[in-house]
């Protein structure tokens, strides 16, 4: 791969968007290497969580101009359809949990990706700008999804129409992110929580993250019956067998993903 880092350690994979030189905005290439990358942790089983970020001094600046910009480029629509939908669909739809280490600006796509994370935690001077206005286009990547349903409408509305770049501190204040690291430990902080969670009971968070893709489409009976369902097949994996066992030992539990 030449536009990502891609490893996996202590049961979490990495994948860190690697063209430092234009902000790591992302191109045809890069996009198909993220979901090379994504369906490697889809598939293998002594990867529990993932763990997604930066090399260099962004997160990810969007979309590269320069591609759609070139004659004999993609269209916007076969950028989309085959790139930016697929990634966050395998994101969502992954059942794992996914960190978005954000370590400086995150920009159009590159800040609705994070956002489809399970987890979003960001280093102090990162920064998030939808972007897409500023060059008269509407949000992608799922923005129009996730974003009002973090920070509500009228914020969202504000932050795409303005496009407006906002601090780490303020996305977490308007609960865009979960948590906001000092710069000097952010890469150590934001791995421990990735680790943490590559440490848990896998199926158990792959159930939550489908209850959680369908809470604001259900109605209230419907979700009901949705959590009947999966805590029924949360009680059936060894993990919840493991969890009483050590609770009732008064030890701490050895979670194995199955």
């Amino acid at each position: 791969m030449q536009h990502i880092l891609f490893s996996v350690e202590n049961g979490v994979a990495r994948i860190a968007f690697n063209r430092p030189q234009v902000f790591n905005s992302m191109n045809h290439a890069m996009r198909q290497e993220i979901l090379e990358a994504l369906s490697v942790c889809e598939q293998d089983t002594a990867i529990r969580a993932v763990y997604v970020t930066g090399n260099g001094k962004a997160f990810c600046a969007g979309e590269d101009l320069q591609e759609v910009t070139d004659p004999n480029g993609p269209s916007l629509t076969e950028i989309i359809s085959t790139g930016y939908n697929p990634i966050v669909l395998k994101i969502r739809n992954m059942g794992k949990p996914v960190v978005a280490a954000v370590n400086g600006v995150a920009a159009g796509a590159g800040a609705n990706i994070a956002l489809a994370c399970d987890i979003v935690v960001a280093t102090q001077s990162a920064s998030f700008t939808q972007a897409f206005s500023k060059i008269g286009l509407v949000p992608d990547s799922g923005g129009t999804w996730t974003l009002p349903r973090l920070v509500g409408l009228q914020r969202a509305a504000a932050l795409m129409m303005l496009s407006d770049k906002i601090a780490a501190s303020d996305a977490a204040a308007f609960g865009m992110i979960w948590k906001v690291f000092p710069d000097e430990s952010f890469v150590a902080d934001s791995w421990r929580l990735a680790e943490t969670l590559a440490q848990m009971p896998t199926k158990g968070l792959a159930y939550t993250k489908h209850l959680l893709n369908h809470t604001f489409s259900n109605d209230f009976s419907a979700q009901l019956a949705l959590e009947d369902k999966f805590q029924t097949a949360a009680g059936e994996t060894e993990d919840y067998r493991e969890g009483v066992a050590a609770f009732l030992e008064k030890r701490k539990p050895v979670f194995k993903g199955r």
